[in-house]
């Protein structure tokens, strides 16, 4: 991987496995917008981006600061992992062989813990569309603006002043309940979500599944998608499908990459079955 500056952007190249549409639109994030050029804008750990590929397959990171992708993007989008080496051991698996070589380019994101998790927790029997109206809609109305009509996902602290009625009123639903007493608890620290991040998987499952409203699913969500367990194996109506080709449970080849194997299956699902 090489990154460069060119005026105002990095430019990355040499970087295998990043479909853009894959990864940014699949159900893991809700805050990519895809725009008339095929770019993708949103907000991500404080910051706006705007993200491209050009013709040669560079990444094209637009107005961003050295020090943002240095400290957040590289990470966020998990550019030092060697994904190339991932999916070659998944195809060793014969449904996600076929699966990778059709949907090659799906990674997950390195999201921070709270948004993750509050992000599953709205969207508890909700479709992507619905999920993402609510999200712009309480980002807009409680964070920070940090680009034009693009704001911050709010913080605990800030959400912990507000009542159900107000998350009602943006369309949570009964997930209202559920948000205003997890802003409450991670803002009082009666949740510590860095203290879970560093937990063995299976504790940090336990502690999740204690949280107000968070069932299995939601966990293992928020699990692989804000806290990093690639070993976490979400399942839902689609998955519950898929496991049906497998029988004796996981193949081997999955061992501690399950998450990402799931990505690709779930996809999978959506378009075949």
């Amino acid at each position: 991987m090489e990154v460069k500056i060119i005026g105002s952007d990095i430019v990355v190249s040499g970087v295998e496995c990043l479909d853009l549409d894959l990864t940014l639109d699949c159900g893991q994030a809700f805050r990519w917008v895809k725009q008339g050029d095929g770019s993708y804008s949103g907000v991500a750990g404080g910051y706006f981006l705007n993200i491209s590929k050009n013709e040669n397959g560079d990444l094209i990171f637009e107005n961003t600061t050295k020090e943002s992708f240095d400290t957040f993007f590289r990470n966020y989008f998990d550019l030092d992992k060697d994904y190339k080496k991932i999916c070659d051991t998944l195809k060793e698996d014969e449904l996600l062989r076929a699966t990778i070589d059709e949907y090659y380019g799906i990674r997950i994101l390195n999201q921070e813990p709270w948004e993750a998790l509050c992000s599953f927790v709205i969207s508890q029997q909700n479709n992507i569309k619905r999920i993402k109206l609510i999200i712009t809609r309480l980002c807009s109305a409680y964070g920070d603006e940090v680009a034009d009509g693009w704001y911050t996902f709010p913080s605990a602290q800030k959400l912990a002043a507000l009542g159900e009625q107000d998350f009602a009123a943006l369309g949570l639903g009964y997930r209202a309940k559920y948000v205003e007493k997890l802003a409450k608890d991670v803002a009082s620290g009666a949740i510590d979500l860095e203290k879970i991040k560093s937990l063995p998987l299976e504790e940090a499952r336990k502690e999740l599944l204690q949280i107000y409203g968070v069932g299995i699913k939601v966990t293992n969500c928020a699990l692989l998608f804000g806290f990093q367990f690639y070993s976490a194996f979400p399942v839902d109506v689609w998955m519950k499908r898929v496991m049906e080709y497998y029988p004796d449970g996981l193949p081997k080849c999955f061992d501690g990459i399950e998450g990402i194997a799931q990505q690709y299956l779930f996809h999978w699902a959506r378009n075949n079955l």
